[in-house]
């Protein structure tokens, strides 16, 4: 499998990267800035300079090319709300185009959990935030690609292990960015989960069983 990576030296970004790399799949990682060739090298993916704002979608589409799935864990990073607009929004919407025109069907979104810190007043910048993140799902879900929206809940740095709560609904709490890594990898490889909504936390079933156990849950509504 071959993956392009939108967001590859993120946090998530990159202990996916690692995983994929680790079992013999191939990994592009697409980074704006020169400083963070090495740091995506490094995880095992193949370094692609790009530009989420500056590149046309036929420019995007070209680094796409060849590749079997697309994921996006991109963010501006509370770097104002016009980048978060740019990156967050227009970003997300002209790598879904981009993929549509390179012929890669299967998209993968990291947005965020709806609860996601909404009790801390953070302000008119992240609420801008959420907002922009909503219209990225729904513009997604409104394409023709085989997407997955993961909505991950409050991200921590702890170690991962591998054990995590899965659902189209559930409750908010704390994901660590490796067992959000370790989710995205082990969708990557079930390509029947496709055009669902999944909020992802903490828990307490191994990551293949939730995902086993969120395609049995899609089957039965087939």
């Amino acid at each position: 499998m071959r993956v392009f990576q939108i967001g590859a030296a993120g946090g998530v970004g990159a202990r996916l990267a690692g995983i994929l790399h680790a079992r013999g799949d191939e990994s592009s990682g697409m980074h704006r800035n020169p400083a963070q060739a090495d740091a995506v090298r490094a995880t095992g993916a193949t370094p692609v300079p790009g530009d989420l704002i500056a590149d046309s979608v036929g420019e995007l589409a070209e680094k796409m090319r060849g590749h079997d799935a697309v994921v996006f864990s991109a963010g501006a990073h509370g770097t104002g709300v016009d980048q978060t607009t740019l990156i967050d929004g227009k970003g997300l919407e002209k790598s879904a185009d981009a993929a549509v025109l390179a012929g890669i069907s299967r998209f993968i979104l990291v947005s965020a959990f709806p609860e996601s810190e909404r009790d801390a007043g953070l302000g008119a910048g992240y609420e801008h935030y959420m907002r922009v993140k909503k219209q990225a799902d729904v513009y997604l879900a409104r394409t023709n690609l085989d997407w997955l929206i993961v909505r991950p809940g409050m991200l921590s740095n702890d170690p991962g292990d591998g054990f995590v709560a899965a659902g189209p609904a559930i409750e908010y709490g704390v994901v660590r960015r490796d067992n959000v890594a370790a989710f995205l990898g082990a969708a990557l490889q079930e390509p029947q989960l496709n055009r669902a909504i999944v909020e992802l936390t903490d828990g307490d079933l191994p990551v293949r069983d939730a995902v086993a156990g969120l395609l049995r849950q899609g089957r039965k509504h087939l």
